[in-house]
């Protein structure tokens, strides 16, 4: 039986990717994108074109520890097998961390319930080489995250949020569904994250962007939440830089992964503030 009889299966991929170098998720003329890089390592396998759907689209030079994606072929290679394989033919900065069959049904985008984002800040007055590429060194005054917690916490909920919404988008809609916003201190490192139904486009730079202001005192809490909730989009001029921003995980109601594959495989970034130094 040729691969042209054999019935067609879909086939759910959770990704890894490192978003410094690819014009973010989507496929797009003349710019190197994750999803073309997928897509050309499946053709060369099976010998045409296949299309993949994501959960998300990243933009340009944000980072993925557990994207979802998935496909449909008809192969004799069994799901389960697609990781290993794709691997052996993916560049360095792409890594499939697991395959699964699913069912005919199951969309990589529209069965998720939620994304949940990471955003990483690195507060030390001296830069890092090290974790350059996966944070924004922002040392320019000290960030507060209780003040930051504080803007947050009015976010959880329904809302329109249309002053974090970049032009460009065609969502017809600003409305999104918050379920978790927190922030936390590391050491040098202040981490934002956000969980909700969706993402409007360029919605986590603008607000850790806007974020940044609250932290260091230039903004109080409550006139954040004023700016957001008067949907004063024109207020809202800077966007935090991509590096520092990674798809942290998707949650759907049925997933045929093990939880090791997808939960928090982003490594937090941990340094002491003031370290003790014992010099022998």
């Amino acid at each position: 039986m040729t691969d042209a009889l054999l019935p067609i299966q879909r086939v759910a991929l959770v990704i890894q990717y490192l978003g410094t170098h690819f014009h973010g998720w989507q496929r797009q003329l003349n710019h190197r994108t994750v999803q073309e890089e997928i897509e050309t390592a499946i053709e060369a396998i099976v010998g045409h074109p296949i299309r993949i759907h994501a959960a998300g689209r990243t933009d340009s030079g944000v980072h993925a520890a557990a994207q979802v994606a998935h496909f449909d072929i008809a192969s004799r290679i069994p799901a389960h097998r697609w990781a290993d394989i794709l691997n052996a033919r993916l560049p360095q900065d792409i890594l499939i961390r697991a395959s699964a069959a699913v069912g005919s049904t199951w969309h990589a985008r529209f069965s998720a319930l939620w994304r949940r984002y990471r955003y990483t800040l690195y507060t030390d007055s001296r830069p890092n080489l090290f974790v350059r590429p996966f944070s924004w060194h922002y040392y320019y005054e000290p960030l507060d995250a209780a003040l930051i917690q504080e803007a947050l916490n009015p976010l959880v909920g329904r809302h329109h949020l249309a002053a974090f919404h970049r032009a460009g988008s065609r969502r017809p809609h600003s409305w999104v569904e918050v379920q978790v916003a927190e922030c936390q201190r590391r050491g040098s490192f202040l981490q934002i994250e956000v969980q909700a139904s969706g993402f409007l486009y360029g919605m986590m730079r603008l607000l850790v962007g806007l974020l940044v202001q609250v932290g260091c005192g230039a903004r109080s809490p409550l006139s954040f939440t004023e700016l957001w909730t008067a949907q004063r989009r024109d207020d809202v001029r800077y966007a935090a830089p991509p590096q520092g921003l990674c798809l942290l995980r998707v949650g759907y109601p049925e997933f045929p992964f093990p939880i090791d594959a997808w939960f928090d495989t982003q490594p937090l970034l941990v340094l002491p503030s003031s370290p003790e130094l014992s010099v022998i």
